[in-house]
């Protein structure tokens, strides 16, 4: 499973962190790029439903994570080659599809990994693993983006996507992941408005909040800092790409120490730890704004904001697995991947709009900073860990 996730997020880490820079480079405005985003989204949230239902229903998760492989290879293959707004979304339409299904399969094939074999582990230390393999793969790919920008080769990103790709689909047809439980029954415990659902609500409202900040890492941050901020200078594509590799490095350092430990804490305690850290960081994004020197502050921002997702990620994915019945977990793994998907769907769009009317991401950054902390109160909703699963 840990190695699926690498190989796949290695190809992931450039397209998603650099595509908005190639599409700078096409003279696309910052609110035509975000367009692209969220209609990436909007797709992601039909395709997330349909790899819910059928993981409730017993397909195996490899089915949805072998679409996702085949409709990402024909994205690359036309972002590769786009040169106007209409491929650009030609291609972000096939990526959202292929992210709506490849996240509920993937994440609700970790619990469903970790009981199986002589010695099961708890799902906290699976989740944290995977989110390991995630970091580290996201931030090689981002890396290899770096020196391809570097080169002047940045639609390179695209082509090891693709080589990635075609890597899962062979690692998927030699080991097949495992199967999910099967529904039940079709009673009023299965209807989506089931008790069931209400544990988890808080969960989703925090998990709605927090997957914005890496949607607005991903299309925003690159757009402000080629753009320039108030007082701080327009940074190089490469220059830029290397900042976000900052973070994506750090990420690979810290998100194995710090998932573990959280794993023995209510996740009460990583949601605010996550949500605390994300402010801190945009609101030092929000300051690189006013200062000439603002460049040392993005880079100091990095730090909180890789706290926050190497805080959020297995948290959020452990808490979903904890509250919700065994039977409805397909489902509920879809409703936790919609939240990046509808922060996906609003948060560049805002962000870009905003980017393009202000010219700095000052009001952008300080917005997210006020939003986190406000989210806090939400956290405290959330019930405690169960102690049979500590």
């Amino acid at each position: 499973m840990a190695t699926l996730r690498l190989v796949g997020s290695i190809g992931a880490g450039g397209v998603l962190y650099l595509t908005p820079m190639v599409f700078h480079q096409e003279a696309l405005s910052a609110a035509s790029v975000t367009q692209g985003v969220a209609l990436a989204a909007l797709a992601g949230t039909v395709s997330r439903f349909l790899s819910g239902w059928m993981l409730d229903r017993g397909v195996n998760c490899s089915v949805p994570v072998l679409l996702a492989a085949l409709a990402a290879l024909v994205g690359d293959s036309l972002l590769f080659q786009a040169r106007d707004f209409g491929a650009y979304l030609q291609g972000q339409l096939l990526f959202g599809i292929a992210m709506g299904l490849y996240w509920p399969a993937i994440e609700l094939a970790v619990p469903l990994s970790c009981r199986q074999g002589p010695a099961p582990v708890s799902s906290g230390r699976g989740y944290a693993l995977v989110r390991s393999a995630d970091a580290t793969g996201i931030a090689a790919g981002a890396l290899i983006g770096t020196l391809l920008a570097g080169m002047g080769l940045l639609r390179g990103i695209y082509l090891v996507d693709m080589l990635c790709l075609s890597a899962m689909v062979l690692l998927l047809l030699l080991r097949r992941l495992p199967d999910p439980d099967r529904r039940a029954g079709s009673g009023a415990s299965g209807r989506l408005g089931g008790a069931w659902l209400g544990p988890l609500l808080p969960v989703l409202a925090v998990a709605l909040l927090a997957t914005a900040l890496p949607a607005l890492m991903q299309s925003a941050l690159p757009l402000d800092l080629v753009r320039g901020g108030l007082a701080r200078q327009a940074l190089p594509e490469s220059l830029g790409a290397a900042l976000i590799a900052l973070k994506l490095g750090l990420l690979v350092l810290i998100q194995w120490p710090v998932g573990r430990a959280l794993a023995r804490h209510p996740v009460r305690i990583g949601l605010g730890l996550s949500l605390g850290s994300f402010a801190v960081g945009t609101a030092l994004l929000g300051g690189s704004a006013l200062s000439s020197n603002g460049v040392a502050l993005v880079v100091l921002a990095q730090v909180p904001l890789a706290l926050g997702e190497a805080a959020f990620l297995p948290v959020a994915s452990e808490a979903v697995v904890e509250l919700t019945p065994v039977d409805h977990r397909g489902v509920a793994m879809a409703l936790f991947s919609q939240c990046f998907a509808l922060s996906a769907l609003g948060a560049p769009l805002l962000a870009g709009m905003a980017l393009d009317r202000q010219g700095h991401g000052l009001g952008v950054w300080w917005t997210a900073a006020g939003l986190c902390v406000g989210g806090l109160l939400l956290v405290q909703r959330i019930r405690p860990r169960p102690a049979a699963a500590a």
